[in-house]
């Protein structure tokens, strides 16, 4: 298994986590799955690039790269459930996103960036590491079980179904 490196992000990682995205759009679209992001890329659509900025800013991001080349590789966010999310009444941290390179597929970078967060939410108090994704992907649902998340709800957002799980936190 190849091993990464996993740094905090910086303002100046917004434009490769733009990138990021927009080669997980094309992927996701040569494979019939634009559910997830639609079809159109993140560097296009302003509004993206702005939440890329803020998450850079924003002290959350987390950014993976191979200790010979420091280009990113993979990108999670830390942060808060976002509104259309329910609450739950105990210390929680939030990945807002996790985008990885599709040319890097396979090196388990998402498994690594996961654990990482999961070691980080648990070294500050929370009980439990939480996520969402699109629920029409079975295979991308899946992964989540994989990494030891369990199902704990769904949600819609103007017809796109969310599945949400959570990951219980030993101390």
């Amino acid at each position: 298994m190849s091993t990464f490196r996993i740094r905090n992000g910086s303002a100046a990682d917004a434009p490769a986590v733009v990138g990021l995205f927009d080669e997980a759009v094309a992927w996701l679209v040569d494979r019939g799955q634009d559910g997830q992001w639609g079809t159109t890329p993140w560097s296009q659509r302003p509004e993206l690039v702005a939440r890329a900025r803020v998450w850079a800013d924003g002290g959350g991001l987390r950014i993976a790269e191979e200790e010979v080349d420091p280009t990113p590789v993979g990108a999670l966010v830390l942060g808060v459930h976002p509104p259309h999310v329910e609450p739950i009444d105990e210390p929680e941290v939030y990945v807002e996103a996790l985008v990885t390179s599709r040319a890097h597929a396979g090196r388990r970078i998402g498994a690594q960036l996961i654990t990482a967060a999961a070691d980080e939410a648990r070294e500050s108090g929370a009980a439990v590491l939480r996520v969402d994704c699109w629920a029409g992907a079975p295979p991308l649902v899946a992964w989540y079980e994989r990494q030891g998340f369990v199902r704990s709800g769904r949600f819609d957002v103007r017809g796109w179904i969310g599945q949400v799980f959570e990951m219980r936190l030993a101390s």
